[in-house]
């Protein structure tokens, strides 16, 4: 928030802040004033520079040019050690913790207080309780991280940052990994903090999330500070105009699904890992033609098995998976080229590590996996012309920029390798398409896009399996929700009877009818 009165108390200025990578200009000439004991939002697309701006804040990056003020004092941060001695903490995305250790040996790994470790572990016992109960942070001391969800995970990570002394506290995208009930947790705790004088800044691609637990928000483009709002005074539809530069129609418009014939089922499908450990167990299912059906969940609680299984990538190890006429068992395994011929197209959750090769020419992740096809092929070498021009048809109809087939993928930005990859896949024209994760890391405008095309797809007759931890997008695409929790199906849903509390309950293995019962009868 950007304000000038004299009698505002900032706990954060920023003045000019610049800094460069090389030919990127991550950001330019950025200003922030930061009203302490309040929740600030920072919002952005993709490449918008907060990532930046933070580890700036936090001292893992020095600005070129610029001022930091820190409760009014200007201070020059060259490190986080500094930044924390000055109360700045941070808790990143993915959480640093070490799993064969408790809560209470995390906490204060690098901050024992003298030679004797456990002097060091009984003042942070004391200390710890106190926190816990102050901000509505409790957690076992004693437990093994590797023991504890990932809410309570997040928990610590807090305290961690509260316990090295932090009035400021940084949280990126912090719930990427939460049931919605744990989301609502969190801002209870985040309130807690708020009150108690700690200022957060909050940084989220969720617009619902800012609008729900912030005070302030700031929008970034494109390495710049574009704007300001008070939260009350703005909506998620100016908030994204903001991001992009345009407008962004952020409702998804389908009709009623028109389902027909079954195209992929599993029966008590079970898949066990290296480690002996039943990732899926006893999963039956169907993907229609004509349907999206999505899968909810937790990350870690099967979605990703069940996508690979059905891609050819895991083989069952009880149980069954049939496309069209072919049964595919552990006896008789499937391979991902297998299932490509069955008309199975597959975009997966990781596009670095399985949907394309950074490496590789944006034209040679354009054909990845059906390279093998006599379009692409002679009868000795491949067809380098007819590759380029593939390509080039793809990045038009997809949108794909900048439109360069020979430009090197790890050279686009996260959207537009995820629209390449999509565009490989659905330009196959496959019966039935499983989607992992289409919109990870997407900026919002070509979360849009993205959205549009698997609509008209399904509208197509293409049977969609869709797999996505963010359940707006669960709810706003599928025609059927599939709850899994430890490798089972716990329930399924019709998408017009779902909302957020239902599918959170389900996704922590409460039933709805309990949470009927719990209200009364009132659902």
């Amino acid at each position: 928030m950007s304000n000038n009165s004299s009698d505002t108390n900032f706990a954060l200025e920023l003045q000019g802040i610049d800094k460069r990578f090389g030919a990127v200009h991550a950001n330019k000439n950025i200003s922030l004033q930061v009203p302490a004991g309040t929740i600030h939002g920072i919002i952005g697309e993709n490449g918008a520079g907060k990532s930046t701006l933070m580890n700036i804040i936090y001292g893992f990056y020095t600005a070129d040019a610029g001022e930091i003020k820190i409760n009014g004092q200007t201070q020059h941060l060259t490190n986080s050690k500094e930044a924390i001695a000055h109360g700045i903490g941070m808790v990143h995305q993915h959480f640093m913790l070490i799993d064969n250790f408790t809560v209470l040996e995390n906490v204060i790994l690098g901050a024992e207080s003298g030679p004797m470790l456990n002097e060091s572990l009984s003042k942070a016992r004391t200390e710890l309780e106190r926190l816990a109960k102050e901000y509505q942070l409790d957690v076992p001391l004693d437990a093994l991280i590797e023991d504890l969800p990932v809410g309570l995970q997040q928990r610590v990570e807090i305290l961690k940052a509260l316990y090295r002394g932090a009035r400021i506290l940084i949280l990126d995208e912090p719930t990427g990994v939460l049931t919605p009930q744990e989301t609502d947790h969190l801002f209870h705790i985040f309130d807690a903090l708020r009150d108690q004088g700690v200022t957060i800044l909050l940084i989220t691609h969720k617009l619902r999330e800012i609008l729900a637990a912030t005070n302030n928000v700031s929008v970034m483009r494109q390495g710049e500070m574009v704007a300001h709002r008070k939260t009350a005074e703005t909506d998620k539809e100016e908030l994204a105009e903001l991001m992009v530069g345009r407008k962004v129609r952020l409702k998804v418009d389908k009709q009623q699904a028109e389902a027909s014939k079954t195209l992929v089922s599993t029966h008590d499908l079970t898949y066990t890992d290296v480690m002996g450990v039943d990732r899926l167990k006893k999963v039956s299912m169907e993907i229609r033609s004509g349907e999206v059906v999505g899968i909810a969940g937790v990350s870690g609680n099967g979605q990703s098995e069940l996508i690979n299984s059905l891609a050819g990538l895991l083989a069952p190890a009880s149980g069954s998976i049939k496309i069209g006429d072919t049964e595919i068992t552990a006896d008789n395994p499937s391979s991902p080229d297998s299932v490509r011929k069955m008309s199975v197209g597959h975009i997966p959750e990781d596009r670095l590590h399985m949907g394309l090769i950074k490496q590789f020419s944006a034209e040679e992740s354009a054909i990845l996996g059906h390279q093998n096809l006599d379009k692409y092929n002679g009868a000795l070498l491949n067809k380098p012309k007819v590759i380029q021009s593939e390509c080039e048809r793809l990045m038009a109809e997809w949108d794909v920029r900048p439109q360069d087939p020979k430009l090197r993928s790890s050279l686009f930005s996260g959207g537009n390798q995820q629209k390449l990859i999509i565009a490989r896949e659905v330009d196959q024209n496959p019966d039935v398409l499983l989607i992992g994760q289409p919109t990870r890391g997407v900026d919002i405008g070509a979360i849009e896009f993205i959205h549009k095309r698997i609509v008209e797809l399904r509208d197509e007759g293409k049977g969609i399996l869709l797999v996505s931890v963010e359940l707006d997008e669960i709810m706003a695409l599928s025609d059927r929700i599939i709850v899994m929790f430890d490798g089972q199906v716990v329930g399924e849903v019709a998408a017009d009877q779902a909302n957020e509390k239902i599918l959170g309950m389900m996704m922590a293995n409460i039933m709805p009818d309990e949470l009927v019962a719990d209200n009364g009868g009132q659902s």
